[in-house]
């Protein structure tokens, strides 16, 4: 069992940043792929961002391509986001993903444990 805690989330103008933080548990942390996606009220679960188990390779959602950036600390136990120039339409609950097995990175249905998600609110 992986136990996931994102913080990090709250209200924020237009235009402006929050770093979205995320703990997992399990001595293997190292070999997870992790992911944060994100769902507004009414729409599906979106793919936001993914990194592969040593950082070195990243991937992002077009929606946020050169806004966000996705990174990690294994030492910690622990992935960041990193959203800057954010705009009402990211506003959403933020959940971060843990991906046992480095599989389809954008598909929410390939993700093993889930945290309980953290609000983004962006104010225009």
């Amino acid at each position: 069992q992986v136990q996931v805690v994102e913080s990090g989330g709250g209200l924020v103008q237009a235009g402006g940043s929050l770093r979205l933080s995320c703990a997992a548990s399990g001595r293997t942390f190292s070999t997870y792929t992790m992911g944060w996606f994100r769902q507004a009220p009414g729409k599906e679960r979106e793919f936001v961002a993914a990194i592969k188990r040593s950082g070195t390779s990243t991937y992002y959602g077009d929606s946020v391509k050169g806004r966000f950036t996705i990174s990690r600390d294994n030492a910690l136990n622990t992935v960041y986001l990193q959203m800057n120039s954010l705009k009402p339409e990211d506003t959403a609950v933020y959940y971060c993903g843990v991906n046992l097995y480095s599989s389809s990175s954008r598909d929410y249905r390939f993700y093993n444990y889930w945290g309980q998600g953290t609000q983004v609110t962006v104010s225009s």
